[in-house]
């Protein structure tokens, strides 16, 4: 396997694939869909396995439930406040805390302002079966970086886990339509995603093409691009 776009290997849970990984110098990451047993790995959801070099390998399956990992970036939304923490909705079967330091240049004196309701774009620090996740808004040099609080002046909405994958592999051609036709857009692996352009009409019909790549191939998601471009164009 070489690349994630060729791989072709079916899995189901329970399988073992510790034969198709590739065993050399570097540290085997698994990512979702697969789980470390001894000195084996197993399939713990059905789907295509998949590769991405030099050493990273999880199941791709279209799901829309949404099961938290470790360093994935999501897109939360506050529901509560406790204490020094933010209770923080990323779709999973809890919620998730969001510690009120965990904002860059953040001290008890100077706190962010996040209300109920609003949207906060972060990584998880942790996701265990024993623990509720953590979050954070800062990378390892305590950089925010793209992470942060949302404008409520954006759309928020729900897609399934595969089309995130799909919008945030570098070969998918929405990247380019920014050039014809600007927008802000921030993707979670929770299957949100937040977008916000100059026109509500604009808004509506980029995010209906969003949802509408689900099931395309990329030359047809260019296709749609290229159609959406012309009528950007003219208007």
């Amino acid at each position: 396997m070489t690349n994630t776009d060729t791989d072709q290997q079916v899995v189901i849970p329970g399988d073992e694939i510790t034969s198709f990984l590739q065993k050399g110098r570097n540290k085997i990451i698994l990512g979702p869909g697969l789980r470390r047993v001894a000195n084996k790995v197993y399939a713990c959801n059905g789907g295509i396995l998949r590769y991405r070099s030099p050493n990273t390998y999880w199941v791709d399956s279209h799901r829309k439930r949404y099961i938290p990992e470790r360093n994935e970036m999501v897109i939360g939304i506050v529901v509560n406040k406790q204490g020094d923490y933010f209770k923080v909705d990323i779709g999973g079967s809890e919620p998730a805390i969001l510690s009120y330091l965990a904002f860059e240049g953040a001290t008890k004196k100077n706190r962010v302002k996040l209300e109920i309701g609003d949207l906060v774009y972060a990584k998880l620090l942790t996701a265990t079966r024993d623990m509720e996740p953590e979050l954070v808004c800062i990378n390892a040099q305590g950089k925010s970086h793209v992470m942060g609080p949302l404008a409520n002046d954006g759309y928020l909405f729900h897609c399934s886990i595969d089309l995130v994958r799909k919008m945030l592999n570098p070969k998918c051609p929405f990247d380019k339509i920014g050039d014809h036709f600007p927008y802000e857009i921030v993707i979670g692996m929770n299957g949100r995603i937040w977008l916000k352009t100059y026109t509500v009409k604009s808004t509506i019909a980029l995010s209906k093409a969003i949802l509408a790549s689900e099931f395309l191939s990329f030359s047809e998601i260019q296709t749609m691009c290229d159609d959406l471009i012309k009528q950007y164009a003219n208007s």
